[in-house]
């Protein structure tokens, strides 16, 4: 399985899947007052009418309370997929 290229040191590719294009856009609202990021993308998610919504986050222009949270969260070794995820 091949997997798709890492996002750069500073940037993270957020993928939000709702029920509605209104969540989706709920979501990524509250994302974009902590970090800076780029135009979402939107895709049909489903054939229950769900939304799919890209955007690319850059975590080294984050905003309160995000610059907090980074600057005292850590990796553990328990980082793992969903089980759905590929």
């Amino acid at each position: 399985m091949e997997h798709e290229p890492l996002p750069s040191k500073d940037r993270a590719e957020v993928r939000v899947v709702a029920a509605t294009p209104e969540v989706a856009r709920r979501v990524a609202e509250v994302l974009r007052r902590c970090f800076a990021s780029t135009e979402q993308r939107s895709y049909p998610a489903g054939r229950e009418g769900g939304t799919r919504l890209h955007l690319t986050l850059d975590t080294a222009s984050a905003a309160e309370p995000a610059r907090s949270w980074l600057a005292t969260s850590e990796s553990t070794d328990q980082d793992r997929s969903h089980a759905d995820e590929v």
